[in-house]
């Protein structure tokens, strides 16, 4: 799969790694001296100091490569094939999400959140760098494994070109993921830990492999976890939406009557599970909460892109609502270099998609 990827989109892989790299080595300096504050995690800014970024991310893969399927190196190897690109660089890149900082925001809406009590309704927003070189390449990945119990079935990767790990997607099975990055927990996270399986391969291997809610619950519980995060599971076929608190420690699975964290600025809503760009951070969920409440009982993915995010202010460099009932998505990219209109994806028009025609594609005849 690697090397015919990277042969259909070599020009914009290459671009895609070229100038992601080249905006990561300037964060970088900067954050080691000072200038930028909070993007990376000081622990992997202090062996950057030490090693060097090579070394430094040299480090962290073979610290990550024992709890990685050998089917993502194969695929990085493809790719590195097709495009030239040294193996390494293309592991390097795709282990940022590991170590840097970013907000972001969900919900999953089902039931009497909806109109006509009908489906499911999941966002995931990234709200990430706009400037960094990812919003001149986004991509749709959909993959059509060889059917088998080994390779999985057909999903689709949203992100950028040559992206392969996963930080949004949907699945033939009607699988979707969502995902927070923490900056602020509290106690109840316990430890982070540098040994375990990347979550963007963790995520991705739930839109590949997994068939239920159940499935991916067993994978986070039972799998070695890194960073605090909260993920985000939806399942169409159930109609079941949770948002997990993940660290090393723990993987609460929460629903609407057992959502965290508690507080007056975080209320409960019946049918509806959500986020609002970090653990404890009150100014965005309480804004969340009341457009969601206004909407509720004819929350749809278009209102919601009008009142819910764009208000919230969510969803800047990637934003995605998966709505399970008509097995279509709605996705948004940061404005490109030679693009014109708002800069941020919340502000910017949505893409359409028939997730249904996309995975009956047939495959090529020769």
């Amino acid at each position: 799969m690697g090397f015919a990827h990277g042969t259909i989109v070599k020009q914009e892989l290459t671009g895609l790694i070229e100038a992601f790299w080249k905006y990561m080595e300037s964060e970088i300096i900067s954050g080691i001296n000072g200038t930028t504050k909070g993007f990376f995690r000081p622990d992997f800014l202090k062996r950057v100091a030490d090693l060097g970024l090579d070394v430094a991310l040299d480090i962290e893969n073979a610290i990550t490569e024992r709890y990685t399927g050998t089917y993502f190196h194969d695929e990085i190897k493809g790719m590195s094939d097709a495009t030239g690109i040294e193996e390494k660089k293309f592991r390097r890149i795709h282990l940022i999400g590991e170590l840097t900082k970013g907000s972001c925001s969900m919900f999953g809406a089902w039931g009497s959140a909806l109109p006509n009590s009908k489906g499911l309704l999941q966002l995931r927003a990234l709200d990430w760098v706009v400037d960094g070189g990812l919003q001149n390449f986004p991509e749709i990945t959909v993959y059509h494994p060889n059917k088998n119990d080994k390779n999985g079935h057909d999903f689709a990767n949203i992100g950028w070109s040559g992206w392969i790990g996963s930080i949004q997607g949907y699945s033939s099975a009607k699988l979707a993921i969502s995902e927070i990055g923490v900056s602020y927990p509290d106690e109840s996270f316990g430890k982070e830990s540098r040994f375990g399986t990347p979550f963007t391969y963790a995520l991705r291997d739930i839109l590949q492999f997994d068939e239920t809610f159940n499935d991916a619950f067993n994978r986070l519980t039972k799998g070695k976890r890194t960073c605090n995060l909260i993920l985000g599971v939806g399942d169409g076929k159930i109609n079941k939406f949770n948002s997990v608190q993940y660290s090393a420690s723990v993987a609460n699975f929460m629903n609407d009557t057992t959502l965290k964290p508690e507080g007056d600025w975080h209320p409960k809503i019946k049918n509806v599970v959500y986020h609002g760009m970090d653990w404890l951070c009150p100014s965005f969920n309480e804004v969340m909460a009341t457009q969601i409440s206004k909407l509720y009982g004819n929350l749809t993915p278009e209102n919601a892109i009008r009142d819910v995010t764009s208000i919230v202010q969510t969803g800047s460099l990637l934003i995605t609502y998966y709505d399970f009932y008509n097995d279509v998505i709605y996705t948004a990219n940061a404005r490109g270099d030679n693009e014109h209109g708002p800069r941020n994806a919340f502000d910017r028009s949505f893409v359409k998609v028939n997730m249904t025609e996309l995975f009956a594609e047939p495959p090529p005849t020769n």
